[in-house]
């Protein structure tokens, strides 16, 4: 089958590889009908290289027609339509019992110190081949895969798969008061579904902070207000005083370890890239740092006794933070991993009607073919041609 592979920095390519094939008996096969980039796919075309190996397949936010089940696989049978969520979970250990599914003890990856196993995502989180491929072996089927109706576009339901539980995982963290004021850096597609989200949920205003045009306009059409940030020379200052001289309720970090205006972050990161994987990983490990400029902004523009809540992936083991003025102004933080299965239950009926409250089918800005996914990849990465979000169709 064609996959999308690894091959270094900002070198990935679509190649052939072996097919997959049950090899447990909870698992499925399952033929790829729409697979989409996700922002954290580009911290892998950047600065995660060390801990990939060329020829890695990548990609976590698939869906598909199921082709094959294993013996212990009884909720799903071929021709079944399924979303697939990124991280995998058997749905009956201890963190699973506790729907804390990114936790999953039978798929941690204990070797590296982490969580559940995901998709296509580096040898920290157990090297499983990803879903930017004609076909996906699944392990845990027997639990992880979604069941979606067979009518109705991929993209209605798509973004089960990683990004819009994601999304209302972080405003379910952010605990806005209803009639509150939420802030959402970041109007990617996780910042797009959060304000979205947190309107839905009951905010009464929802700020969104980004410097992309393109991403502005697609907020403001949702009935979000936007701030360009390229207009302010203080952020915080800015939307505190926006918000009554207090500052909103919560803050979302939808951004991450890649923030803009982060010089010497960026500059450190790319020079681990540069060095040998051997020396690389054990630097990340313990030295690691990120670029903070956003999350920084977020914990200082929250109002005293607010909740900043962080879905942007972060990976420094060495991140300064204001801790004197967290712990004065009483800041709430909550962050990890998104549990996918804990929320997908109150999103699906969201997505089945006509009325789609949360705008999913206006998100996507370009579908592409498996084989222009290296052209896909540069396109998200630079920002260009309005894309927001990419969505592959092998």
């Amino acid at each position: 089958m064609k996959a999308l592979t690894w091959h270094g920095k900002r070198d990935v390519r679509v190649e052939e590889v072996p097919d997959p094939r049950i090899e447990e008996p909870t698992d499925a096969v399952v033929r790829i009908t729409s697979t989409a980039i996700c922002g954290s796919d580009l911290h892998l075309y950047e600065v995660l290289g060390p801990y990939l190996n060329p020829g890695d397949v990548l990609g976590h936010e698939p869906m598909g027609i199921v082709e094959e089940v294993g013996p212990e696989v009884t909720h799903l049978r071929p021709g079944d339509r399924v979303v697939i969520p990124f991280n995998i979970a058997c749905g009956s250990c201890w963190m699973c019992r506790r729907q804390l599914y990114a936790q999953c003890e039978t798929t941690q990856v204990r070797a590296q110190g982490k969580g559940a196993s995901l998709f296509g995502y580096t040898s920290l989180y157990g090297s499983v081949p990803g879903g930017q491929a004609e076909y996906l072996r699944v392990p845990q089927a027997h639990f992880g895969p979604i069941k979606v109706p067979e009518s109705g576009p991929d993209e209605r339901y798509l973004y089960l798969s990683d990004i819009l539980p994601t999304a209302w995982q972080a405003v379910k963290y952010a605990d806005v008061p209803r009639g509150g004021t939420l802030a959402v850096f970041g109007l990617g597609p996780v910042g797009q579904l959060c304000a979205r989200i947190g309107r839905h949920l009951g905010a009464e205003r929802v700020i969104g902070l980004d410097l992309v045009p393109e991403r502005l306009e697609m907020a403001r059409r949702h009935g979000i207000e936007v701030v360009d940030v390229n207009k302010l020379s203080d952020v915080p200052e800015a939307l505190i005083a926006l918000v009554d001289g207090r500052g909103p309720d919560a803050v979302i970090d939808a951004v991450g370890m890649e923030a803009h205006g982060s010089t010497p972050g960026k500059v450190a990161q790319a020079a681990v890239g540069l060095l040998p994987d051997a020396v690389a990983q054990p630097m990340i490990d313990k030295v690691g740092g990120d670029r903070l400029v956003v999350l920084k902004a977020a914990l200082k523009a929250v109002r005293r006794g607010g909740t900043v809540s962080i879905s942007g992936v972060y990976g420094g083991e060495a991140d300064p933070l204001p801790l004197m003025e967290m712990f004065d102004r009483g800041i709430q933080v909550r962050m990890g991993q998104c549990h996918v299965r804990r929320w997908t239950d109150e999103i699906l009926p969201l997505l089945a009607g006509d009325d789609d409250p949360l705008g999913v089918e206006d998100l996507m800005t370009h579908r592409m073919p498996l084989a222009d996914a290296p052209q896909a990849y540069q396109m998200f990465q630079d920002k260009t041609d309005g894309c927001v979000k990419v969505v592959l169709q092998p």
